[in-house]
C-alpha cells in the first residue's frame, strides 16, 4: 500500500469495535488485528522499533534527519477502535463520485440518507467525491482516517530523508471510544515532548478544548416477590430505574437539546431484572463545576424516586473519564499558536474551536503530554451516515506542497502530502531546533 486512500479503504474493513462493558484490555481482542498489521507495515517501512505492546498499543519511532541537536520530540496519535454505538463488522466503503448535491441513499438500507440540509459541511462538497459506508455499518473514518494519514506520512518521511525533521513518535491506541485509550500508555517509553491527536473533523480545524467527562452508574436494589402475591410487597427495580430516567429534564440537559458550551446528562444503559437494575449515564460539561452540578441533579432525582419505594436502595457511583484539555494547553500556548500559524503559511484557513466530545489528547495532556487535536476529515462519526470527502484531502495536498519559510521563535512545521487523485489527508508536523528557533521544513 502506498496511498492514503488505499490504506484507509483497507483499514475500515477491519472490525475494531470496542466494548464499554468489557473488563479486558483492550476491550475487544479484534482491535489487535489492526494494531498488529500497522506494526508490520511500519517495520516494512524501515522503522525498526515498531511494535505492539502487551496492552495493544503501537509504538514506533521515525529517526531524526536533522543535524541539529536538542530537537524536541513530537508525537502523532490516533486510535484504532471504532465506536460501540454502531457495528463496524463487514464495512463496505463506497466512493460517490462527483456528488451533485442530491440525497445520497445508502444502498444496503434506504432509510439511511445523507442530506445536504442535515449534514454539517456537506453543502461545501457539491461536485466532490464522498466516501460512505453502505448503510448497515459505520464507516470507521473515526479514527481510521487519522491512522491512514499518519501511516502515509510515515511512509513518505521514511522514503525522503531530505526532509529535515527531529525524532517523530507514532502512537496508536486502543479503546479511545470507551474512554480508556490512555489507561495503560507508557509515556516514558513514548518519550515525546508534546503531541497531536489526528482525530478531528473539517479541514483546517484545530481543537484545544474538550468536554470534561464523568460516567455515573446507579445500581438499584428493589424488592422481588411472586407477581401473583405482590400487593404491598413488590418494589420493581425496573420501574424504579424507568422513573429515574423519566424524570430527567425533557427540554434541556440532553444531547438532543444542547449545543455549543452546554453540557448534558445522557442515559446510555439500562439493564437488569425486577430485583436489581443498573443504569449507566455519561455526564458532560466544559467545566468540572458543571459536571458536579449535573451529578447532583441526577442524585437528587434518584433520591426523590426512591422515596416512593421505602424498602429499595441505590448505589450512586461516579467515575472520572477525562477533563477539558484546555486547562493544560493554556499553559503551553506555543503548541497551539505554532500549529495555527503553520496552517496559515500552508494556505489553509485555520479554525480554532472546542469539541463536544473528547480525545486521547484530553488525558494525555493531563498526564504530561500537551496534545491538541488536528482535523482528520471525519464527519457524522458514530453513525451509519459517516462520511469523508476526497477533495478536501486534495486541497490539503495542493496547498501544503508550498515552501514554508521560517516562522521564527518556536515555530513548527505543518505539512500535508497526498498521493493520487482519490487519496485521503496525511499530515506530518516536523521540526528542527537551533537554540529555541524551530524552522519549517519543506516537503
Amino acid at each position: 500500500m502506498t496511498s492514503v486512500l488505499e490504506r484507509f479503504l483497507t483499514y475500515v474493513q477491519i472490525d475494531t469495535r470496542s466494548d464499554p462493558n468489557s473488563v479486558s484490555f483492550p476491550s475487544t481482542s479484534k482491535q489487535r488485528h489492526l494494531s498488529n498489521q500497522l506494526a508490520v507495515e511500519l517495520q516494512e517501512l524501515g522503522i525498526k522499533d515498531a511494535h505492539v505492546d502487551e496492552h495493544g498499543y503501537v509504538y514506533a519511532t521515525i529517526p531524526s534527519t536533522s543535524e541539529k541537536i536538542n530537537v524536541p520530540v513530537i508525537c502523532f496519535c490516533s486510535h484504532v477502535d471504532t465506536s460501540p454505538d454502531v457495528t463496524g463488522a463487514n464495512v463496505q466503503p463506497i466512493i460517490h463520485y462527483k456528488w451533485d448535491g442530491s440525497d445520497i441513499v445508502l444502498p444496503d438500507d434506504s432509510k439511511q440518507v445523507l442530506r445536504m440540509s442535515e449534514m454539517n459541511d456537506l453543502d461545501q462538497q457539491v461536485g466532490n467525491d464522498i466516501i460512505t459506508a453502505s448503510g448497515t455499518t459505520l464507516l470507521g473514518a473515526d479514527n481510521k482516517a487519522g491512522v491512514a494519514e499518519i501511516m502515509a506520512a510515515a511512509a513518505y518521511l521514511m522514503q525522503h530523508a531530505e526532509v529535515k525533521h527531529g525524532v517523530i513518535k507514532i502512537l496508536f491506541t486502543p479503546d479511545e471510544e470507551v474512554g480508556r485509550g490512555t489507561e495503560k500508555v507508557d509515556l516514558v517509553k513514548l518519550g515525546a515532548d508534546f503531541g497531536y491527536t489526528i482525530d478531528g473533523e473539517a479541514i483546517g480545524t484545530l481543537e484545544d478544548e474538550t468536554f470534561s467527562a464523568d460516567a455515573v452508574k446507579i445500581t438499584i436494589y428493589g424488592v422481588s416477590t411472586h407477581p401473583g402475591y405482590a400487593i404491598g410487597k413488590l418494589e420493581n427495580a425496573v420501574k424504579i430505574g424507568s422513573d429515574i430516567i423519566a424524570r430527567l429534564p425533557k427540554g434541556s440537559l440532553s444531547p438532543e437539546t444542547t449545543e455549543g458550551k452546554q453540557g448534558f446528562i445522557h442515559p446510555v444503559q439500562i439493564e437488569g431484572i425486577q430485583e436489581k437494575v443498573v443504569l449507566g449515564f455519561i455526564i458532560r460539561d466544559f467545566t468540572t463545576a458543571g459536571l458536579v452540578e449535573k451529578e447532583d441533579l441526577l442524585r437528587k432525582i434518584t433520591d426523590e424516586v426512591l422515596a416512593n419505594y421505602p424498602h429499595s436502595t441505590a448505589e450512586f457511583d461516579v467515575h472520572e473519564q477525562y477533563r477539558n484539555m484546555k486547562v493544560i494547553l493554556d499553559q503551553h500556548p506555543s503548541v497551539i499558536e505554532n500549529a495555527l500559524t503553520a496552517m496559515e503559511r500552508a494556505g489553509l484557513n485555520p479554525i480554532q474551536r472546542s469539541i463536544r466530545g473528547g480525545t486521547d489528547g484530553s488525558r494525555l495532556s493531563f498526564m504530561g503530554l500537551p496534545c491538541p487535536n488536528i482535523f482528520a476529515g471525519e464527519h457524522a462519526f458514530h453513525s451509519k451516515l459517516e462520511w469523508v470527502s476526497v477533495q478536501d484531502m486534495e486541497k490539503s495536498r495542493r496547498s501544503n506542497r508550498q515552501p514554508l519559510p521560517s516562522l521564527g521563535r518556536k515555530s513548527i512545521t505543518f505539512t500535508h502530502h497526498l498521493h493520487g487523485e482519490k487519496s485521503q489527508i496525511l499530515r506530518s508536523l516536523a521540526r528542527t531546533k537551533n537554540g529555541d528557533i524551530y524552522r519549517l521544513e519543506r516537503v
